[in-house]
């Protein structure tokens, strides 16, 4: 059933009405199911998950109903691309020496890091994914001096500077990597959430430290760090499930990813879940897919990556992004049948077959809608690895048996 995106927010967020039959079998009854506590996203990426979080937090918490100054009136919370807009670089391009991350001014993060002195928690969970020697430095208030001598004040914690710690030595402020830098965000986003579940669990809202959250419904997280190793990358995912888990209010809690790994880890750890597939369709509307099992199981992953591939085959619609898909499933294949390299279950020439690929499995070319789409023969070439990857390795058939 093909829906818009506010049609799927509406969904996610509605309770569902459903019949079920009485003991006696005789007659049929509605129940009202209330919407479950988490409520688990896969889809690739490009599907419209960021999207999708910004027809929600609407949904919930409309524009016109937010009051800024109404530290009650906080619906929604979310991590998403943009969270990271919140934080840009001051690079120092004159001295190349005081570069720095700025925090745009927002109520989170100085709730979280001035008025909660959570700045150390930041530090520590950044540097449990990120390395135990890089170390965050958040600013002290201080002035500097403008435009004609005028006096700026520059407000504490709204900066970070970087340095390596080893021992007695620093390696002075560097500039860490895009991936660190994600990593950073999602530290500080986490300890707001550690703070956040842990004021909601005083079932008595007056005796709570703040009542900033009274109000606060949903919490909803678009693919926390995308750039991790799978070792920190499940660190990271049962560490967000036992926080949610130790929630003990009515929040509840969407999460979205395109990462399988990811996704199968919080399946496994998370008990109160509705899973689902989000799927972008051909006309531009999409539809959200109910899914039962971790995505190596019931959700067919591998199957429905196939399945997509052959139907733009047998339609002459193959893009960019089903290289992509024939990448990740080559990938899957080999880390299922023990290959150390997705590359050497391709045919002979296996180098030209593997940089054909590569040419156009950036991430950047799946959004970027102004880059030439592939040739007639590249279209083909989608076809001919997909065929003898079918008919090479019989990971496939017997997976279809045992499904």
């Amino acid at each position: 059933m093909s829906q818009t995106l506010t049609d799927i927010a509406q969904q996610l967020s509605t309770p569902k009405t459903v019949k079920k039959t009485v003991a006696e079998k005789t007659k049929e009854v509605e129940e009202t199911k209330p919407v479950p506590k988490v409520q688990l996203i896969y889809a690739f990426n490009g599907s419209g998950k960021t999207r999708l979080s910004r027809e929600f937090k609407e949904l919930i918490s409309p524009k016109s109903d937010r009051n800024d100054e109404e530290e009650t009136s906080t619906k929604f919370i979310y991590y998403n691309a943009f969270t990271e807009d919140l934080f840009y670089w001051d690079n120092d391009l004159d001295g190349d020496v005081e570069r720095k991350l700025v925090i745009r001014p927002n109520a989170y993060t100085k709730w979280i890091l001035e008025e909660q002195g959570e700045d150390q928690n930041v530090i520590t969970n950044f540097q449990r994914y990120a390395n135990d020697k890089l170390t965050p430095h958040f600013n002290a208030e201080y002035t500097l001096k403008g435009e004609n001598d005028k006096e700026i004040k520059v407000k504490a914690f709204s900066e970070v500077t970087f340095s390596l710690e080893s021992g007695d030595e620093s390696s002075g402020n560097i500039k860490i990597s895009k991936g660190e830098e994600s990593i950073f965000i999602w530290s500080i986003f986490y300890t707001l959430l550690d703070q956040v579940i842990n004021v909601l669990n005083v079932a008595n809202p007056d005796e709570r430290e703040t009542n900033r959250f009274n109000q606060l419904e949903y919490v909803f997280i678009d693919d926390p760090v995308s750039s991790l190793d799978e070792n920190h990358l499940i660190e990271l995912a049962v560490n967000l499930a036992e926080l949610i888990k130790s929630s003990q209010s009515s929040l509840k809690f969407v999460i979205t990813t395109h990462n399988p790994l990811f996704y199968n880890v919080l399946y496994n750890e998370l008990n109160n879940k509705t899973c689902y597939m989000l799927e972008h369709l051909e006309d531009g509307t999409f539809a959200l897919v109910d899914k039962h099992g971790d995505s190596n199981k019931s959700l067919s992953y591998h199957l429905y990556l196939k399945q997509i591939i052959e139907q733009a085959i047998a339609e002459n619609k193959v893009q960019r992004y089903h290289f992509t898909l024939l990448r990740n499933l080559y990938e899957k294949t080999a880390s299922f049948l023990g290959y150390p390299k997705w590359s050497e279950l391709l045919p002979d020439d296996k180098q030209a077959y593997y940089n054909r690929i590569t040419q156009f499995t950036s991430h950047s070319t799946l959004s970027n809608e102004a880059v030439a789409q592939p040739s007639g023969p590249e279209k083909n070439t989608v076809g001919l690895l997909l065929n003898h990857l079918v008919k090479n390795y019989g990971y496939w058939q017997q997976e279809e048996q045992n499904g």
